[in-house]
């Protein structure tokens, strides 16, 4: 059992590696704040080297999982 938590954890830091913002960050969080009204300036507030607690902010209020987020923020990258 520890070999499978072990690989769960490799994976999950392999996919919070992966994910950096680019492009347009004011132009993608209007544009994310237009699609979900229940997003807040607070909620979308990008520090660089800080995108997983903006993922968890964002996976919290629109209680979605992780990747479903990072597919959302790809989705409205400019």
């Amino acid at each position: 059992m520890s070999t499978v938590e072990k690989n769960t954890n490799t994976n999950s830091e392999k996919k919070t590696e992966s994910f950096k913002i680019s492009g347009n960050w004011t132009k993608q969080s209007q544009l994310l704040k237009e699609k979900f009204n229940q997003l807040t300036d607070s909620d979308l507030k990008f520090e660089p080297g800080k995108e997983n607690e903006l993922l968890q902010r964002v996976e919290t209020r629109l209680n979605k999982k992780r990747e479903e987020v990072i597919n959302i923020i790809n989705k409205c990258e400019v």
